[in-house]
């Protein structure tokens, strides 16, 4: 073999596995963008801001965000933050939501402790029994393995709700209406709900009876089998 046709040959055979490569890249980002579903655009702060600061100082801009990681109630336009404050401060980088905004008249923001977090949740549950100073207990379905379905877990009990309003009418599914609802938790539990917000399959919120205090019976757990 001449050195000329060595070097078409070599020349071709990069080119092959230069497209083979390519193909292999966008199979992975089609199969990737299945996996995370639909964006939608979100509203993220471009510098820091302090609270009570107007939220045109964190330069927000738009960014799309995979729908299954946009919090429920996250701001997607400029109008939303008509006459708004930011009551907690933000770095840069953050998503503006209705919960790290204030409106003329709002109420003022729960007071929380040390070791205490705010975590905000969509979940299904009874609006009507989900006003501030409220109880519930917190059921999350995990996610299923194969065909097989979730169980479902007492994960929390006597959580006190800080805030809730209806779900907009977009964020429905089957098994009732739902509520985004911000719970005081510890760390730990809060981060526990970022991860069920994000993989289980379902979380409720059952409202307490006035006064009931009880606990004991977290980690109840009933499977596909009722069981």
């Amino acid at each position: 073999m001449t050195p000329r046709r060595r070097a078409l040959l070599l020349l071709a055979l990069a080119l092959l596995l230069g497209a083979l490569a390519a193909a292999s890249v966008r199979r992975r980002e089609r199969a990737l963008t299945r996996a995370l579903g639909p964006t939608v655009r979100v509203l993220v702060t471009r510098t820091a801001v302090l609270a009570g600061a107007r939220p045109a100082a964190a330069r927000p801009l738009l960014r799309e965000l995979p729908r299954r990681y946009a919090p429920p109630d996250a701001v997607a336009s400029a109008e939303e933050l008509a006459g708004a404050r930011i009551a907690v401060a933000l770095p840069a980088g953050s998503l503006l939501t209705g919960a790290v905004l204030r409106h003329p008249g709002s109420a003022p923001a729960a007071r929380l402790e040390p070791g205490e977090r705010a975590a905000e949740v969509l979940a299904h549950g009874d609006a009507r029994g989900l006003v501030p100073g409220a109880r519930v207990d917190v059921l999350v379905t995990r996610q299923g393995d194969g065909g097989r379905a979730g169980a479902t877990v007492l994960a929390l009990e006597d959580v006190e709700v800080l805030d809730a309003h209806a779900a907009p009418a977009d964020e429905g599914q089957a098994g009732g209406a739902r509520v985004v609802a911000d719970l005081r938790v510890r760390v730990r539990d809060a981060v526990y709900l970022a991860a069920a917000q994000a993989f289980a399959s379902d979380l409720r919120l059952l409202v307490r009876a006035p006064g009931d205090r009880a606990a004991g019976d977290a980690g109840l757990r009933v499977d596909e089998r009722l069981r």
